[in-house]
């Protein structure tokens, strides 16, 4: 019998590993897509809650803010901070939506794991829980922002923005490639593999002893959810600073 596995025979088998899951998971057929359910209500719900919120925040802006308005005007400003300390002074503007809006996704992404009473909503396979948790939306999320920073490059120097891949010396070449596909494998694995972690930790206590011993448990996951966001809105500023050498 043959040992040696012919190239269309591996791809097949690794196509089968790609396939394997951790527990049951609840699909929906779109066309012929098939999508996570899971996933795709949870992040409604975020986006929804988000949308409403600004509405409500910006609806009757005042002059001289006050109440709700006056927390939104200083998370903003704390979205200014961050994006010109990574990014720079004279370059920092057209970003602060996007690292914002990356910040307030996973926020209010971890944090739904851990406030909203996902699991009395029974669905036929699988149960709901945090978007973040998901690799597949923490991929997209890193995605997103490899998107970003390689347009930010493009955009201020050109093709000449593919000339650091040679500094200081063209020996690094493949190191510097490497980089730029490790950035988004570090930014999904971090974010999804730390609030799976919070949400299991959180669980067992729940599971084995009364309710009111894992509170501070609880209140430990929001802490850690909170650094979360502000770990992945800060690398992704830092990565588009960096390709624009714009805080060097």
């Amino acid at each position: 019998m043959d040992i040696v596995r012919s190239p269309i025979s591996t791809l097949n088998h690794i196509y089968e590993i790609s396939g394997v899951e951790v527990g049951q998971h609840f699909y929906w057929q779109i066309g012929g897509f098939q999508v996570h359910a899971q996933v795709l209500i949870t992040s409604w719900v975020v986006i929804a809650v988000l949308l409403g919120s600004a509405t409500i925040a910006v609806r009757d802006p005042q002059t001289i803010p006050t109440g709700g308005q006056n927390f939104v005007e200083y998370i903003l400003e704390f979205f200014r901070d961050l994006t010109r300390t990574q990014i720079g002074e004279e370059e920092y503007g057209p970003w602060v939506p996007f690292i914002g809006t990356l910040f307030l996704f996973i926020f209010v992404s971890n944090w739904s794991g851990a406030l909203l009473p996902w699991g009395i909503i029974k669905l036929p396979h699988g149960e709901l829980a945090a978007p973040t948790n998901d690799i597949n939306t923490t991929v997209a999320l890193a995605l997103l922002t490899s998107v970003a920073y390689f347009y930010a490059g493009l955009a201020k120097k050109g093709l000449g923005y593919f000339g650091k891949y040679i500094k200081p010396t063209p020996i690094l070449l493949p190191i510097n490639i490497l980089e730029d596909f490790t950035k988004p494998l570090s930014l999904s694995f971090r974010l999804s593999g730390n609030i799976l972690a919070d949400e299991l930790v959180v669980a067992v206590p729940v599971s084995l002893v009364p309710s009111v011993v894992p509170i501070p448990v609880m209140f430990l996951g929001l802490f850690t959810s909170g650094i979360q966001a502000l770990i992945f809105a800060t690398l992704a500023a830092a990565y588009i600073g960096e390709s624009m050498e714009g805080h060097h």
